[in-house]
């Protein structure tokens, strides 16, 4: 695939993209300021069809794998965003019609985690809870279930979000070995059970270690971005420059108080927490010293460049309008129009945000200019600017998309200004109320309409969102 050449809109037209982001400060700027004043636009509402609002949502501090969180249990952290949520809301229990929970990697004693955590929220046993999993846009496909529950008339009230919990993982006894504890769980006699003991040899006690890989193509997700990164021409350096910019971001967005969506969380034996630990900002000088990760010796991808295993849990209310404000709440956003892509998980398995973003605009009959806010999820720095580079070639949407023309890129001063995945963390199930919580915080901080919210997952999948800020 050959390269294409990275270009990205500024109020500057004259400034680098690199020295954009170093320099850009949260306060938005004054011609960004005067762009979103001198914008009409009308609602996205449809004759007929539900509102369906974003009330308000929490997080768990996103901590780094192995930290704090270590001696927890999936549904610990699951169950503490729910009570945060309720806390945050003032929301009467009984008011809730259903709540959906996204993971990725099951913990096999709370394998409907949703349950499990709304059980010990102390949701009413009456109240149905099921968990779903789509890889890193988990508690995207919980958010959008529960849209899809409010516009059928099903549900006035969802709790949605997501967790995930790495620091304790399932590591499984070989197949072999499974078979043979089985049939010892079946035998009925000494002389059976002697018999399949003797069976078993060394190597079956070999464990089958779970990895960040594809089962299709059996290739781990940071080899794929180290080739779709060199596949699009993504330099070192560009990849560099992100993961500074995003850690730098994030720091400044942490110190200014602008995270409101995270809650402290006692941590039983540790004490509280309330703040992300993964945020470490550094210089290009330190990032350079760092080998490749994958690829070795000649790839880009590196620890510092790329998303960190990460525990964490997220929740959000959704309802429909009319029930909202019947209960006296202010919304934050309308969840407006999505969709969902899908494509080749060999060669383009980071690529739904370029995928998603053109069906997503198409839909509700915008264009990217129209976007104030965009939140795209940050699983490695490569394949951030490879979706971007993606993004704006003809070529690209011309061979792959069967468009006509690029959709374009995201001028870097609206896209992930409070940090993103690679800073603030990605716990698989959680990440995607996060971006929709913090396009709706950002929008109303910044004045927007529209926000964007994008993400990739395992299997080449993608999915796309557009929120609508609510009148203030």
């Amino acid at each position: 695939m050959a390269a294409i050449l990275l270009s990205v809109r500024s109020c500057s037209a004259n400034s680098s993209w690199a020295a954009r982001f170093a320099a850009r400060s949260l306060s938005t700027s004054s011609c960004l300021q005067a762009e979103v004043q001198a914008k009409s636009k009308k609602t996205l509402a449809k004759p007929g069809v539900k509102n369906v609002v974003l009330v308000d949502g929490v997080r768990t501090p996103f901590l780094l794998s192995g930290t704090t969180y270590s001696d927890l249990m999936p549904h610990d952290l699951a169950r503490a965003a729910l009570q945060g949520l309720l806390n945050k809301t003032a929301l009467p229990k009984d008011a809730v019609d259903y709540i959906v929970y996204g993971t990725v990697i099951q913990e096999v004693k709370t394998s409907n985690v949703a349950r499990e955590a709304a059980l010990g929220a102390g949701f009413s046993d009456k109240i149905p809870a099921h968990t779903v999993t789509m890889a890193c846009i988990s508690s995207n496909q919980a958010m959008t279930t529960g849209v899809g529950l409010i516009a059928a008339g099903q549900c006035d009230a969802v709790v949605a979000g997501g967790v995930e919990f790495m620091s304790d993982v399932p590591i499984r006894h070989s197949r072999k070995m499974r078979k043979t504890l089985l049939s010892l769980n079946k035998a009925k006699t000494l002389s059976q059970r002697l018999s399949l003991l003797g069976t078993m040899r060394l190597s079956h006690l070999m464990p089958e270690l779970p990895a960040v890989a594809e089962f299709s193509t059996a290739e781990t997700m940071g080899h794929s971005a180290d080739r779709l990164a060199a596949a699009f021409g993504v330099t070192r350096q560009e990849q560099d420059q992100f993961a500074v910019r995003s850690h730098s971001l994030a720091l400044q967005a942490q110190e200014a108080g602008l995270l409101s969506d995270v809650i402290s969380f006692n941590v039983p034996g540790k004490g509280s927490v309330s703040k992300d630990n993964g945020i470490r900002p550094s210089t290009m000088e330190q990032m350079a010293k760092l080998k490749p990760a994958f690829i070795k010796p000649h790839g880009t991808v590196t620890a510092a460049n790329s998303s960190f295993l990460t525990d964490g849990a997220s929740a959000v209310l959704i309802m429909s309008e009319e029930k909202a404000l019947a209960m006296g709440y202010k919304p934050k956003a309308y969840l407006r129009d999505f969709v969902y892509v899908s494509q080749d998980p060999k060669d383009q398995l980071l690529l739904g945000p370029a995928y998603g973003t053109p069906k997503v605009l198409e839909r509700s009959g915008l264009t990217m200019g129209d976007i104030d806010v965009f939140e795209f999820h940050e699983a490695f720095a490569g394949q951030i600017m490879a979706n971007l580079k993606a993004m704006d070639s003809d070529w690209f949407a011309q061979t792959y998309m069967g468009r006509t023309s690029k959709v374009g890129t995201p001028p870097m001063e609206k896209f992930n200004m409070w940090g993103g995945s690679l800073s603030l963390g990605h716990p698989f199930g959680a990440t995607g109320c996060r971006l929709v919580m913090t396009a709706a915080h950002r929008m109303q901080r910044e004045g927007g309409q529209y926000g964007l919210v994008a993400a990739c997952a395992a299997g080449g999948q993608g999915h796309a969102m557009v929120v609508e800020a609510y009148p203030q």
